[in-house]
């Protein structure tokens, strides 16, 4: 009796689910963050609220899902940092979220204006502080040090969040404590480094994915990623 061997043929759906779709797919949501971002100021700005919250709706869903398609892509270098990034956007999503509702509330009131105005802008600077400014850069800092560690991407793009991470988490706790003015010149200098990375970033998730020394895990294990492990 002759032996045949069998080669089980991949579905065309598991074909589309590669390590280099996800990442393509990751660079997009990076690109909808920033999209949707600036046209919500633009829409708030205008008063336009119904669109302003549609947008940080979208805002939202584009930042779990650049956190959970980088943890799925990135777990294998350094578990718990890939899922402390992942985690940490989805609470930055959360709190944008939560931004939204006395702006809706703003919208609802049969009284709109006066003290009730005033507190939902401020509530809603407030969640920006919080979400965009402060939880954003732990979670850049976080992700630029596994990048850097995984060579997933070339090292000066990791180095470019890392050191940008750090600028904003500065930046922010001085804006709390009223050192420096809020949103003013200074916030926003020391938010064009972590801005320059996410858009970099997204271009080289679109463009190139990571880089295919990550496809081995084994050979680019760094000693924290096995401290990690175990």
């Amino acid at each position: 009796m002759e032996a045949y061997a069998v080669y089980q043929t991949p579905r065309h759906s598991e074909a589309l689910f590669t390590p280099r779709a996800h990442a393509r797919v990751a660079g997009l949501f990076y690109l909808l963050t920033h999209v949707t971002s600036v046209a919500a100021v633009a829409a708030y700005a205008a008063g336009f609220i119904p669109a302003s919250v549609t947008l940080e709706f979208a805002l939202a869903i584009g930042c779990v899902g650049t956190g959970v398609l980088l943890w799925h892509l990135l777990r294998s270098f350094g578990p718990v940092r890939a899922a402390t990034f992942a985690v940490l956007r989805v609470v930055e999503g959360a709190v944008i979220l939560a931004g939204t509702l006395p702006m809706l509330a703003l919208l609802w009131a049969r009284t709109p204006g006066g003290p009730l105005a005033e507190f939902a802008s401020a509530t809603h600077t407030a969640s920006f502080l919080v979400g965009q400014g402060l939880v954003i850069s732990v979670n850049t800092i976080v992700l630029g040090w596994l990048l850097w560690s995984s060579r997933a991407v070339p090292r000066a793009l990791a180095t470019l969040g890392g050191v940008g991470g750090i600028l904003v988490l500065v930046s922010n706790v001085l804006q709390l404590w009223g050192v420096i003015p809020l949103n003013g010149l200074i916030a926003g200098v020391a938010a064009v480094p972590v801005f320059a990375f996410e858009i970099w970033l997204a271009i080289y998730l679109i463009v190139r994915g990571l880089r295919p020394s990550t496809s081995d895990p084994a050979a680019s294990v760094t000693r924290s990623d096995r401290d990690e492990q175990r």
